[in-house]
């Protein structure tokens, strides 16, 4: 049998599984067992095609995206299947079309939660945090006092759980986003504080005495060896608080805050029951997340274009 054919074969059982799907009520699977037979022939099929997809990454630029959202695809109806085959309690697991339309339905609530959270509390948070923890690093590479003192503090405040410190920052700063944003300032600052000094520690010899050789000022060694060098450090820091900053303040809205917030969206939905709208919370948390992470990832190649990780990358393609 040609490729081609076994392609289409491949096709026709994903489409199959989708109808099956769409088509059948509520509890097929009991009903009709070895239904989920197609399902897993169709799980077969689409690993098939992804494969093949992943011999041809390096010709056609496009087939990147294209991979993670097939499997994306089959992961979502891999879920609906079995969440309405097997009559699953929306409450234990809704399925992803009634988180679908839990979101769609419910836009002007979630955009509300997402301005308390994200464009309030989680960017205050994030930049007050980064960026304090970047200057104190570089008051620290010349300070070796402030360094000794600061490092075993940075251990002991990364073992402190966000549930300790959220409910202190309600009490001092009130229920809004302002004590969302301490609880980041608090989680962010830390990384941030290390990953620069380790960065701006790890210039070479050589370049630090080549810049004296030509009487390069503070400045000049500053931003033309150390900043450089600390950048890909930098940039660790920046992606791993953006994951801890979302992280933080939903939590901390757990412990206190207006009726609104993804924090408080979550625990006020899971009290009624109204799962639907606690996972759709959950996909606009995830899909800021991803968005940032990206946006950081997408700049640090933008400048790091030089560094040796990414030419190895690029002449390796």
């Amino acid at each position: 049998m040609s490729q081609s054919i076994k392609n289409a074969v491949y096709i026709a059982l994903i489409l199959l599984q989708v109808i099956i799907v769409a088509s059948s009520e509520i509890g097929f699977y009991k009903s009709l067992p070895l239904l989920i037979l197609v399902l897993i022939a169709a799980a077969f099929s689409m690993a098939m095609l992804l494969g093949q997809l992943t011999n041809l990454e390096g010709k056609h630029k496009s087939i990147k995206v294209l991979i993670p959202s097939l499997f994306a695809f089959m992961l979502l109806l891999t879920w609906e299947s079995v969440i309405k085959g097997y009559a699953v309690s929306p409450i234990l697991m809704p399925a992803p079309s009634n988180i679908f339309n839990a979101l769609i339905n419910n836009i002007p609530m979630l955009w509300a939660d997402f301005k308390q959270t994200y464009l309030k509390a989680v960017l205050a948070g994030y930049i007050i945090g980064c960026s304090s923890g970047f200057i104190v690093a570089q008051w620290a590479v010349r300070n070796q006092a402030l360094r000794d003192a600061l490092m075993p503090l940075g251990n002991f405040m990364s073992a402190i759980p966000i549930v300790g410190i959220a409910p202190i920052m309600v009490m001092w700063f009130g229920f809004d986003w302002q004590s969302k944003a301490a609880v980041i300032v608090v989680m962010t600052f830390f990384p941030m504080f290390i990953n620069t000094l380790t960065g701006l520690q790890s210039t070479d010899a050589l370049h630090k005495d080549l810049m004296h050789t030509y009487a390069a000022k503070k400045s000049q060694i500053f931003f033309k060896n150390q900043l450089p060098h600390a950048l890909p450090f930098i940039f660790n820091a920046l992606k791993l608080n953006s994951a801890l900053a979302l992280i933080g303040a939903i939590v901390a809205e757990f412990f206190g805050t207006p009726i609104v917030g993804m924090g408080f969206r979550i625990s006020t939905e899971v009290g009624r029951m109204n799962m639907d709208l606690v996972w759709a919370t959950i996909v606009v948390a995830a899909i800021a997340g991803s968005l940032s992470y990206g946006a950081l990832a997408l700049l640090e190649k933008s400048l790091l274009f030089w560094h040796p990780s990414y030419r190895e990358g690029n002449n390796s393609r």
